[in-house]
């Protein structure tokens, strides 16, 4: 057997590539800075996407079991004013080609399909560097180190592999969530959910917004949206939802309730984006999959199915040409840097579009084209 892949970092990109290339026998290990699977929350619901996400799962085998995953009908969506009116109220698709799965629910389907070991937890990142010979060296926070022949980025937003590729950096959108979260057995979440509908509820206005939905366990995410400066998150960001709620002075209760109810300790989650266009040269022996290679506001919905299409198409590349890691690795990025650049500069025109001056009309209208 060929020596193996390293892939940094265990999110769904990385474990679909290491899943495929595990099914071919092709030797692979993951290195996860988190402790555990279930060191965090893993978020909210995504929409699978048919030639994309899903399309990565079919590849896996694991497509059957993902639609026993999936929820009906949380396709929904309902758009509202400040003043709490509905102006969109689209019901759920249960036959939609872009079923809801639970985030957390899918990374365990992916991560049960691989063996014991491949996915080593704990092992955080400290430097990437190159070695020679086409070699990269990976020091851990552990005090260990790695060589590699070949190595992939699943790393994310921070990744620390990018920088063997490019210079490029996530910029700040100018758009900041502040996440809060109901737990199942809470008794404010009924109410909550009544506000919120069967999918996903969306008051929007010009610079901010209140964003909302359920997970598979019952609990309620809600994300309060901001368009403010970098200098206002170091300076001025709120700390409690009294402080949230107050930037939304003069909306409906029934809104405001979504803050004010929530948990009192906010998670800060500024957009970042990597510029639309980016591309970089080949560089010997490593290459970038998912938000490391393509970051991008959530607003095109598109993020985690692309990071899963890129693990596999990487896979099918490395297969496609075995023995010959160059040739698969530019087959691959040629691919990627085609397929992701068009959705990058949709998902900026998109996050414009809902906390731009013409909101909330502009996300009706974006609605109503899909």
């Amino acid at each position: 057997m060929r020596e193996g892949v390293t892939i940094i970092g265990a999110g769904l990109g990385g474990l679909v590539l290491a899943g495929a290339l595990h099914r071919r026998g092709i030797g692979v290990v993951v290195y996860e800075g988190e402790p555990s699977p279930d060191a965090r929350a893993q978020g909210g619901l995504l929409d699978l996407h048919e030639h994309s996400g899903q399309q990565a799962l079919q590849t896996l085998g694991l497509h059957h079991a993902f639609l026993k995953l999936v929820r009906p009908g949380e396709d929904a969506k309902r758009v509202v004013d400040r003043n709490g009116t509905v102006l969109l109220d689209r019901p759920g698709d249960s036959a939609s080609a872009r079923p809801e799965v639970d985030r957390g629910n899918l990374r365990r389907l992916l991560l049960d399909a691989l063996p014991p070991g491949i996915v080593q937890w704990g092992r955080k990142v400290a430097s990437v560097q190159r070695v020679g010979r086409g070699r990269h060296a990976v020091a851990f926070t552990d005090g260990s180190t790695v060589e590699t022949m070949l190595l992939i980025g699943a790393d994310g937003a921070w990744s620390r592999v990018r920088p063997l590729v490019t210079d490029a950096r996530p910029v700040y959108t100018g758009t900041c969530f502040l996440e809060l979260r109901f737990d199942a057995d809470d008794p404010r979440a009924a109410p909550a959910a009544a506000v919120i509908g069967s999918g996903t509820l969306m008051a929007v206005a010009p610079g901010q917004g209140i964003l909302a939905h359920r997970n598979a366990d019952g609990s309620i995410h809600a994300y309060v949206a901001v368009n403010r400066s970098e200098a206002w998150l170091a300076a001025d960001l709120p700390t409690t939802t009294a402080r949230m709620a107050s930037l939304f002075d003069g909306w409906a209760r029934s809104l405001r309730t979504l803050i004010t109810d929530g948990e009192k300790a906010p998670i800060v989650r500024p957009i970042y984006a990597l510029p639309p266009l980016l591309a970089w040269p080949r560089v010997t022996g490593v290459t970038l999959l998912g938000d490391a290679a393509h970051l991008m506001s959530p607003f095109a919905g598109e993020g985690a199915n692309l990071a899963m299409l890129d693990g596999a198409e990487l896979a099918q590349a490395l297969i496609e040409h075995h023995g010959d890691n160059e040739r698969a690795l530019a087959n691959y990025e040629h691919e990627l840097f085609a397929r992701s650049q068009p959705i990058a500069k949709l998902s900026a025109r998109n996050l414009s579009r809902f906390f731009g001056p013409d909101a909330p009309t502009s996300v009706v209208d974006l609605f109503k084209t899909l």
